[in-house]
């Protein structure tokens, strides 16, 4: 029963949570990085001024310093002061690269559904690179080509030239993200590659296919490139099978 009539009858409050010092010094180390006060390369205050300037022990601030250090915002060398670090898209992609590959392990479905963003990036990714690529660009993606059909006959190095041409054309989009989450993903996918020995010729194939996807490029074809990726990644998509268990 209310005290008080005219309370509503459930009020939504929400419970009170009581915030770890070190939290509280992670957040506000955060903010002073997220608003410019601490920029890139700049020596992060020593623990001695930060205890004088929260009001708090060495065990806080060690702890709010090992999580910024934990998500990359700061680098700690040994013997060395704290700095803030140069974020790239690189780097941020980097973070995840422990929790992805533990998500994909975890379940097989994951894979599939890595398959399928990986389709839809690379997609989208030849279509702005379509409007884009310039000749010198070609030229260095057919050199690529060059150096992953040198490497027939030895599957691991096929795999790593593989990646760098891919990697190349989330590049030319002249987008950091889709460059680093193409690279990403393409490593992670790596440890779930499978060859299937029937399929005799699937590495002339794949590079046949990348040579019409340069020629595409190269002639600004959009349709055409958007075509030939969605049958290259259908195609190798086959080759990717999750580890029993």
């Amino acid at each position: 029963m209310n005290d008080d009539p005219s309370d509503p009858p459930n009020p939504d409050f929400q419970p009170i949570n009581r915030q770890k010092i070190s939290d509280q010094v992670f957040a506000q180390l955060w903010n002073l990085i997220a608003s410019g006060d601490l920029q890139p390369g700049d020596v992060v205050p020593s623990e001695r001024v930060l205890m004088e300037k929260f009001g708090v022990g060495r065990p806080a601030i060690r702890e709010a310093m090992q999580a910024l250090a934990q998500k990359g915002v700061i680098r700690v060398a040994q013997g060395e002061r704290s700095r803030v670090s140069e974020l790239s898209a690189a780097s941020v992609v980097d973070q995840v690269d422990n929790a992805a590959k533990l998500l994909l392990s975890s379940k097989p479905a994951n894979l599939e559904h890595l398959k399928q963003l990986r389709k839809i990036l690379e997609v989208g990714t030849v279509g702005i690179v379509a409007g884009l690529c310039t000749p010198d660009d070609a030229r260095s993606l057919n050199r690529l080509i060059e150096t992953q059909r040198d490497a027939l006959g030895n599957a691991q190095a096929f795999i790593e030239a593989d990646i760098a041409f891919h990697a190349a054309l989330g590049a030319l989009t002249q987008n950091p993200l889709i460059e680093a989450t193409t690279r990403a993903m393409l490593t992670w996918l790596k440890e779930y590659h499978r060859p299937v020995l029937h399929w005799s010729g699937r590495e002339d194939t794949t590079l046949q296919e990348h040579t019409q996807l340069v020629a595409c490029l190269a002639a600004r074809d959009s349709a055409g490139a958007v075509a030939i990726i969605s049958k290259h990644l259908d195609r190798s998509a086959l080759l990717y099978v999750a580890k029993a268990s």
